[in-house]
């Protein structure tokens, strides 16, 4: 959830200074954009991973503490939980062989959480959600000793008076909670692609990234699991939406101003409107004095917008020499199954946001927000057998649209970016191979139970002896 802070408990005058200093550099940024001070430079790629520690039964286990200090490495730090980390890799210039680099660094550092849990008598998992989860791990006891993450839940708790967390999913089967903290969230764990991008360019791209969130949800889903339910074939997407539920300011009964949400509307001209969006419907959860920092590195506007989790989220960076920079991190893709998997699913973002971006007639004109927002829970709760309207009013499954149209418009987004046809082949390939089976990480999931029964335990060991095959899930034997 974002960067540490010093407190957790804050006083009214703490709101209203942090009010103050979040509108100046809202009105700051608004400059810069203006006066074109952000860097042109586009097409840098970075992720990251969370994901699960578990023991010898595949049971969660509370240990990331232990395990971050015997790692000792700035790549991998804390989550929400004591069950979990997140892993992260160098960013890297899209183009040539950038695919098997990421594929590389991640695998070396897996490699070494691997050892490292190893010595603890436990195993780090990528899966969305883990099957061996119980509602009772997600306690504020098993939360990760961080002030931040104690700050959001006491705001989060104070402004819904108290009330808990109401959880209601209708799958496959039916699972309905009340939960008294935001822990639930912790249950979610994504793989989170990152895209550097040119201001000229940023409305583009994110407006081309919100339309792709449906199909890529579709072709990525793990998580169809949660406390034993069988419910959608991407269940992260509303477990994290109730598990954090907050409306916001003056718009409390419009849920495009949720906490966590697919947003309002496509973006118009400029990132700066998802800025101003924050300034004027989302109060501060974490009003944090920042003042010590440089006004110029816009630290309470940072902090303000890693408290607001759309599924495509506008960030804030700066380079070497201080130029500030634009990113768009797409957050809907679940963590695993495979570290092929990861990469593939990589490539095939960064491939169809490329290629969408740059289409005429633009996304927005040929695809209504209203419809995108739609094809996104669509394709969250039935995967790729989702039947959707894509852009000019085609009707398809979603299956039906990554192979006759999205995969080969990712391999020409893949060949305009220069990057290696090999490397684009093998990845791209095994999205293909995932559609075209319909062998999802979900699919494989459900397709485990329905074949050897509900044990949980012993679908993630046999999920965790596949995982470390290293192949990718549509390889996976049942």
């Amino acid at each position: 959830m974002g960067q540490e802070i010093s407190q957790s408990e804050f006083t009214h005058r703490d709101f209203e200074r942090f009010g103050e200093r979040l509108r100046r550099e809202t009105a700051i940024l608004r400059d810069w954009l203006r006066e074109r001070r952000f860097t042109p430079v586009s097409g840098i790629a970075g992720f990251e991973v969370e994901a699960w520690l578990v023991d010898r039964t595949g049971q969660p286990v509370p240990l990331n503490q232990a395990f971050l200090e015997r790692m000792a490495d700035p790549l991998v730090v804390p989550e929400l939980s004591v069950f979990n980390i997140e892993l992260n890799t160098p960013p890297l210039a899209l183009g040539g062989g950038a695919l098997r680099r990421m594929h590389d660094n991640l695998e070396s550092l897996w490699r070494r959480c691997q050892r490292v849990a190893a010595e603890l008598d436990a195993t780090v998992a990528l899966i969305g959600i883990l099957p061996t989860l119980r509602d009772t791990d997600l306690t504020v006891e098993h939360m990760s000793d961080r002030e931040r993450y104690r700050a959001i839940n006491d705001q989060i708790l104070r402004r819904r008076h108290g009330q808990p967390m109401q959880l209601a999913i209708h799958g496959a089967e039916t699972l309905c909670l009340s939960h008294p903290d935001v822990m639930l969230e912790a249950a979610t764990t994504s793989f989170q692609a990152h895209l550097q991008v040119a201001p000229d360019q940023a409305a583009v791209f994110f407006n081309a990234a919100l339309a792709l969130s449906a199909p890529l949800v579709a072709a990525t889903a793990n998580s169809p699991l949660l406390f034993g339910k069988v419910l959608w074939e991407e269940t992260r997407i509303r477990l994290f939406e109730q598990g954090v539920d907050l409306p916001g300011g003056a718009s409390s009964n419009n849920p495009a101003y949720r906490r966590v949400t697919f947003g309002n509307d496509y973006v118009k001209a400029s990132l700066l409107e998802l800025f101003t969006e924050n300034l004027a419907h989302y109060p501060p959860l974490l009003p944090v004095d920042l003042s010590a920092e440089p006004a110029e590195r816009l630290p309470h506007l940072r902090l303000h917008n890693g408290t607001i989790w759309r599924w495509n989220r506008p960030l804030l960076g700066f380079e070497a020499d201080g130029t500030p920079h634009l990113r768009i991190e797409h957050r809907a893709m679940p963590a695993g199954p495979s570290i092929p998997d990861l990469i593939a699913n990589a490539a095939l973002y960064h491939g169809l946001v490329h290629a969408l971006a740059r289409a005429t007639p633009s996304v927005p004109v040929a695809l209504p927000f209203a419809m995108s927002r739609a094809n996104f829970y669509a394709a969250a709760q039935d995967g790729l057998r989702a039947e959707i309207v894509w852009l000019n009013g085609r009707r398809a499954s979603l299956q039906q649209l990554l192979l006759e149209e999205l995969l080969p418009l990712a391999r020409r987004g893949l060949r305009a970016l220069e990057i290696d046809a090999a490397d684009a082949d093998e990845y791209l390939g095994i999205v293909a191979a995932r559609v075209d089976s319909g062998r999802t990480g979900s699919d494989w999931q459900r397709r485990f139970l329905a074949r050897h029964g509900p044990n949980l335990n012993e679908l993630t060991l046999a999920y965790l002896e596949r995982q470390r095959s290293g192949k990718p899930v549509h390889e996976w034997a049942d």
